[in-house]
């Protein structure tokens, strides 16, 4: 009986709890997903890249605070259209020398090995979407160091809701891609350092006051 006793506070809290729990502003329901002009949210935009090094391991850096825009109807998905400009410039990696190395001039004046100090920005310009349920095929073309090739974008629908700190109703989304850096006239040490280059993009879109 001693025991039965202890254990009611016990009972009682358990749904009390569950009461409390927080939920999360965005969740995977494409009923939330409203008409409209959407801009990117800079700030928790990033898009990740990842190389092998020697056929040992691979290294990884992201770029941060992509703008844009993304056209979206849940009526008509096929339609939708997305514009996206990344400041290469901005690159980061967990190496203060590796960065350097991205960033660095062309040794007496020759070629850059990478994006070298002043980038101009890359774009991501969409042509086509091919939508299936929550994902899609987002094709659109890539300029890269003065390059333009054309992109598929393996995308998933991820959230959306309204953010708790603005009120701006927001979808995510989570895309992946590889491209071939030696395309956009980035070789330096190919294949050393792989020619394949993954894209790990996550994205969250505010609509549009």
């Amino acid at each position: 009986m001693r025991k039965l006793l202890c254990a009611l506070p016990l009972l009682f809290a358990v749904p009390l709890i569950a009461q409390s729990a927080p939920q999360m502003p965005g969740t995977m329901d494409v009923a939330r997903v409203t008409a409209g002009t959407y801009n990117t949210d800079p700030s928790h935009t990033l898009i990740g890249w990842r190389v092998s090094h020697f056929g040992f391991n691979d290294y990884f850096g992201i770029f941060g605070d992509a703008t844009g825009t993304l056209i979206l109807d849940p009526a008509k998905l096929n339609e939708a259209k997305v514009d996206i400009t990344i400041p290469v410039s901005k690159v980061t990696t967990a190496s203060a020398g590796l960065t350097g190395h991205l960033l660095r001039a062309g040794k007496d004046g020759g070629k850059a090995d990478f994006f070298g100090p002043a980038p101009t920005d890359a774009k991501f310009l969409s042509t086509s979407v091919v939508a299936n349920g929550t994902t899609a095929k987002i094709t659109g073309n890539l300029t890269l160091n003065g390059v333009t090739k054309p992109v598929v974008l393996d995308t998933k629908f991820s959230g959306a809701g309204n953010n708790p700190f603005n009120r701006k109703a927001t979808v995510g989304f989570h895309a992946t891609s590889v491209i071939k850096r030696s395309e956009f006239g980035i070789g330096y040490a190919v294949p050393m350092i792989s020619d394949d280059v993954t894209l790990d993009i996550s994205v969250a879109f505010e609509k549009a006051s």
